[in-house]
């Protein structure tokens, strides 16, 4: 397996919180200290190999020492204001992060696009991409960039489009995926969600390959219904994405029966460069207090992709057709199994995908068993998979936002705040028309 290097890139106060718990079990599975250095024993033998080191640069690089070698996450975090990256700074892992990978301004983007993109984000924009060419240059063959954000924050919406914009002119190469945290149907902590999501989304449809829609409500949902969760926090719902993103990724980090890299999901999933934004499902959701009554087969474990409760953006799949699936199986899997599985899927529900993709199905396939932070609210299982489906049905999710955006705009609420930061209102329009157009063109390749 050739080594490729992949820089993440952390922007915003959800962006920074997820990777915090992202870096954690990252350090767990591959025996990375807090302080960096590598540390077998941190992790259960079951559940660490050789390759874990031998591809443990695909995340962190390896610093030269003449007593012993650290590890460095090869990511960079951005925030317009310091609390958070404050406290990663004085937390547990300060001696992890490299200094000058940890960016922050004095004042926040106010929840502001426009601020994020025009006045306070620009000022950040030179020392992140600074920060990011010193982390590229120490890769040797780097394959891409993972983005964490929230499309509903300021500084997540607005500097991440700005700070995309670049890393496309700049790396016109490499792969540019990002997790982004979408606003919720029912569930918002900030008014102006609607214009900063479709300004969000209308750089990410230029700038950006692959875009993962995550939603806090359909976290919660399961924290609460599946995991026993009576009332999850934040902390909770990072930790479940966490899981998910450490699954997601297991593939580009070690060796498997089937490997997918960044440009190859890429290929297989977005069958337009429009339609690049696939909703995510992962199984099973087991709580701890059931760990020793449920064990997963593969075809459970496959249908069980196919069920809303276990999507991580509320959407109903029934109302769309599937383009393109990615099953990323982990732990004890069998080919065999997989092929039957998938076979199954597609006799009962032929009717739910294109008629012009008679495939339909990537696979990938990895031995190492998924690993669960200590105290976590998922319990240890042997097995899981990670589904990554381009479905028509994340339209309603866009006509929901589209139409928020619209109701607002039509009396011109808080629009004066982004003019005052050197939007132009045509921007808005822009933007609302590239969205609808987006709306369309998931209902002509469904039809």
């Amino acid at each position: 397996m050739v080594q490729k290097e992949i820089v993440q890139i952390h922007v915003g106060q959800a962006g920074v919180q997820i990777g915090s718990a992202c870096w954690e079990l990252f350090n767990l599975e591959h025996a990375v200290q807090p302080n960096g250095m590598l540390a077998h024993e941190y992790i259960k033998p079951m559940s660490i190999n050789a390759e874990s080191v031998n591809n443990i640069e695909t995340f962190y690089y390896m610093t030269d020492s003449s007593r012993e070698a650290r590890c460095q996450p090869r990511c960079v975090m951005v925030d317009l204001e310091p609390s958070v990256i404050d406290e990663i700074r004085t937390g547990t892992y300060r001696q992890l992060f490299r200094p000058e990978s940890l960016l922050t301004g004095k004042e926040d983007a106010a929840s502001n696009f426009a601020r994020g993109m025009y006045t306070v984000g620009k000022e950040m924009l030179d020392a992140a991409l600074d920060s990011i060419r010193r982390t590229t240059d120490e890769c040797e063959n780097l394959q891409g960039f993972i983005i964490y954000r929230s499309y509903g924050g300021g500084t997540g919406s607005g500097f991440t489009t700005i700070l995309s914009e670049r890393l496309h002119n700049e790396f016109d190469k490499c792969t540019i995926m990002e997790y982004g945290i979408y606003p919720s149907p029912c569930l918002s902590p900030v008014i102006v969600e609607p214009y900063n999501t479709v300004f969000s989304a209308h750089g990410a449809l230029e700038y950006q390959d692959i875009s993962f829609l995550l939603d806090n409500q359909a976290a919660y949902n399961i924290l609460e219904r599946k995991l026993e969760v009576k009332e999850p926090t934040y902390s909770n719902v990072n930790t479940l994405l966490a899981q998910v993103v450490s699954n997601k990724t297991a593939s580009l980090r070690y060796e498997g029966g089937l490997n997918v890299s960044l440009r190859e999901m890429n290929t297989n999933l977005v069958p337009y460069p429009r339609l690049h934004f696939p909703l995510i499902t992962y199984a099973p959701f087991i709580p701890v207090s059931q760990s020793f009554y449920e064990e997963g087969s593969i075809l459970s474990l496959t249908n069980s992709c196919f069920e809303p409760a276990n999507q991580l953006i509320v959407c109903n799949p029934w109302q769309g057709k599937f383009l393109s699936c990615c099953m990323l199986y982990r732990g004890n899997v069998q080919p065999t199994d997989v092929n039957t599985a998938i076979y199954n899927v597609k006799n009962q529900k032929k009717n739910w995908f294109v008629g012009w993709c008679p495939t339909g199905f990537k696979v990938s396939i990895n031995y190492l068993p998924p690993t669960c932070l200590p105290g976590g609210d998922l319990a240890n299982v042997q097995r899981s998979v990670v589904m990554l489906s381009n479905t028509t049905a994340i339209k309603t999710s866009w006509q929901d936002v589209a139409e928020k955006f619209r109701i607002m705009y039509q009396t011109r609420a808080f629009v004066h705040h982004y003019v005052a930061e050197g939007m132009e209102e045509a921007e808005f329009v822009d933007a609302l028309e590239d969205i609808e157009a987006l709306v369309e063109d998931y209902k002509e390749v469904e039809s």
